[in-house]
């Protein structure tokens, strides 16, 4: 979802595959690859749809260019068999609502059935298959299975960003038999994530959270000759303090880690990056409900105490070093945000991020969730739609679903 106008490197520069508005669509049947895997409550409702919203431009492109359109996604886990509890029949009735017309929808993803529904289509219907995860093949990447979903169209545009990093049969499968290219959200999620670490402007700040620094290893080595400055919270900043010799009570630490985490401060700070960890943080016995808390700095944690949040004086000093920051990044919660006792400094940073003059750009998963319950999400500039494959990303990585797609031809 794009904020404010803040533009970094040009797309060509980044993207050498297709992109939807270089296929000629026009009465054509276009199979579009979406992230539709939105969370649902115990009576099937969407209880978000910004997944379903994100690719809407992609959508409603292919039906002012008068294509056929047929959408496909995966919902949940369901393994390979049929389970109503994650039909995408709710998806089909949302998108209808924000589509403003009707939306067809396949009781399955492939075979006559489909197929005879698909023959019948004109230009600018739009058809909704079934859960591709309702069959193996899907997360197998089975040949067999591609090819009968290519069959039903001419061209294919993924716009799933989310499970771009997945070798699935939807991901990486179908390209193999039809021309294929990119949707505008997955333009502009490479865009943002793989062009603003490729070209930032200065001084171009990282901030990483959450649980584990094994989560975050080729983040920080990617990083680490490309940052002015790191931030680190959350509990993988208890892994780096404890590497640094302090003592952290019952905190989390990956042991397996230290040596690389002393590593990394050290790379940074030889390469004149600013290092940053948490001087304080609030502290408690268990994570339930009304359970204790105290705020203490990081070298006074008693043993039987874990650290759960950040503390005012690192909230304070983060919030400092991001104020003359050009472009952010930021990929991880300061701490168990979910609890309310525990989210204030999640929340505090995510005010300090979205107040910056600067280019911001929040990695997905919890860190959009935070953003959202913060309420500073119309404030960012971009937030990625995927987890694992905006981690991939920012690790330099290339993703299967993007490496899939059809090679621009250079002029």
């Amino acid at each position: 979802m794009i904020r404010k106008n803040n533009n970094p490197a040009p797309i060509k520069d980044i993207l050498s595959k297709l992109t939807i508005e270089e296929l000629n669509i026009k009465g054509k049947k276009i199979f579009i690859r979406a992230d539709f895997n939105v969370p649902l409550d115990d009576n099937l409702s969407i209880t978000d749809d910004r997944r379903i919203r994100s690719t809407l431009p992609t959508i409603d492109y292919a039906i002012d260019e008068g294509a056929k359109v047929i959408l496909a996604s995966h919902l949940g886990r369901p393994k390979g068999k049929v389970d109503p509890r994650f039909t995408l029949a709710p998806v089909a009735k949302r998108l209808q609502r924000l589509l403003g017309k009707e939306v067809i929808f396949a009781q399955d993803c492939i075979g006559p059935q489909v197929e005879g529904i698909v023959s019948k289509m004109k230009e600018g219907d739009v058809l909704l298959l079934e859960n591709l995860r309702f069959h193996a093949g899907e997360e197998k990447n089975d040949e067999e299975f591609a090819k009968a979903l290519a069959k039903l169209a001419d061209y294919y545009v993924n716009d799933a960003f989310g499970a771009a990093h997945r070798a699935h049969a939807s991901i990486v499968g179908i390209p193999r038999f039809l021309p294929s290219a990119a949707g505008f959200l997955m333009r502009k999620e490479i865009e943002y994530l793989k062009g603003t670490v490729q070209n930032p402007v200065r001084p171009f700040v990282a901030i990483l959270g959450g649980a584990k620094v094994s989560g975050k290893i080729g983040v920080l080595e990617n990083l680490v000759d490309k940052v002015d400055k790191v931030i680190v919270g959350g509990g993988m900043a208890y892994t780096f303090i404890r590497a640094m010799g302090y003592e952290v009570g019952d905190s989390l630490v990956e042991t397996e880690m230290l040596e690389f985490a002393e590593m990394i401060r050290e790379k940074l700070i030889a390469n004149d990056v600013k290092f940053y960890l948490p001087v304080d943080c609030v502290i408690s016995q268990s994570i339930e409900a009304g359970a204790e808390t105290k705020l203490v700095t990081t070298q006074e944690i008693p043993k039987g105490w874990r650290a759960l949040d950040i503390g005012p004086a690192s909230v304070k000093l983060f919030s400092e070093a991001i104020q003359d920051a050009k472009t952010i990044i930021w990929n991880g919660p300061m701490g168990v945000f979910e609890m309310d006792a525990f989210s204030r400094g999640t929340f505090a940073i995510a005010h300090s991020v979205s107040d910056a003059y600067a280019l911001t750009i929040v990695g997905g998963g919890d860190t959009d969730l935070a953003v959202h319950r913060a309420g500073v999400s119309d404030a960012i500039s971009f937030i990625s739609t995927g987890g694992g494959a905006s981690l991939q990303l920012l690790e330099g990585k290339e993703l299967p679903g993007i490496a899939a797609l059809t090679d621009r031809k250079e002029e």
